[in-house]
């Protein structure tokens, strides 16, 4: 059980936001943590760490049509479901259900508009001491950043994306 539970994020134009959060999810759930992951702006794809979390038990929803792709692209169903995204994070938060809490893509969803940075604030304080708290995403705000515990910058020196290569599936998405 986590007495004094922190804020974590994971920001920065570098690949591994993600990874990095649901590497501390999956590290959390070993040690017999409850754990949540909520997914900004990612529809389903069948595989990857959707199934790997039904393996290990860490509950997650996804909030997000499959062919979102960018702030040219958002739709009234795109800003509907980043309110209910909001509205399930701060259950998730606040429902006394679980010790770790990871909100995937929390910081571009603010950052173009779908939720409100100041409702992220709001979130960030809402959470009860035993939580722990990661947000992910490009974009983060320097107040979201502020109230962080830990805060990390990914930066990118070299990636194959740079030479044309594709995402390759099981190791970038």
């Amino acid at each position: 059980m986590i007495t004094k539970g922190m804020v974590h994020l994971f920001t920065g134009e570098g690949r591994g936001k993600t990874s990095a959060a649901l590497g501390t999810a999956i590290r959390a759930a070993g040690y017999g943590l409850k754990v949540f992951v909520l997914f900004f702006m990612k529809g389903i794809h069948p595989g990857g760490e959707y199934s790997s979390f039904q393996t290990l038990g860490v509950d997650f929803k996804v909030f997000g049509r499959p062919d979102f792709y960018g702030p040219s692209d958002i739709r009234d169903e795109d800003l509907k479901l980043g309110r209910e995204a909001l509205k399930a994070s701060v259950d998730a938060i606040t429902g006394g259900r679980y010790d770790l809490v990871v909100l995937d893509e929390i910081n571009t969803a603010a950052a173009w508009n779908l939720i409100e940075t100041a409702d992220v604030l709001k979130l960030i304080d809402s959470k009860p001491p035993g939580v722990e708290l990661i947000l992910t995403g490009r974009y983060a705000s320097q107040l979201i950043i502020d109230k962080a515990d830990y805060a990390t910058e990914l930066v990118s020196t070299k990636h194959p994306f740079d030479r044309g290569a594709p995402a390759r599936e099981g190791i970038d998405y």
